[in-house]
């Protein structure tokens, strides 16, 4: 299965942003939302955020692979998805993170959701 490493690899990022979501709860004792505190907002956001845009990410890397695309452009999707919400991850949770990482986290996302996009629709119309 070529999309493992792609899960994996996105349920790790996960973690650690839900780890720093429980600190920030913890430290600022809230067990709802954010509590007005701009930090646990953040962070909120920072994973919220990642897993949305993963979550369909993966589902294509899933299709890719049902589909039998070419392994090598499955894993320039799997790759471009993971660089993206990497970068773009740690620049939404990092305020002193440069603007310019997080539109590069966005770009490559969009690249990896819409190359996905595309490569479904060929690659399933090919094997009809």
């Amino acid at each position: 299965m070529h999309t493992a490493p792609y899960f994996t690899a996105i349920g790790l990022i996960a973690v650690v942003y839900s780890v720093r979501v429980v600190k920030l709860r913890r430290l600022h004792q809230v067990s709802l939302g954010d509590g007005g505190v701009p930090a646990l907002n953040q962070a909120i956001r920072a994973f919220g955020n990642l897993v949305e845009y993963s979550t369909l990410g993966l589902v294509m890397l899933m299709a890719l692979e049902y589909i039998q695309a070419p392994v090598w452009f499955l894993h320039v999707c799997g790759f471009t998805l993971v660089a993206g919400r990497m970068l773009h991850a740690l620049a939404f949770s990092k305020p002193k993170i440069v603007m310019q990482t997080r539109v590069a986290g966005m770009m490559l996302t969009y690249f990896s959701l819409t190359t996905s996009a595309v490569g479904i629709t060929v690659f399933s119309m090919m094997s009809i």
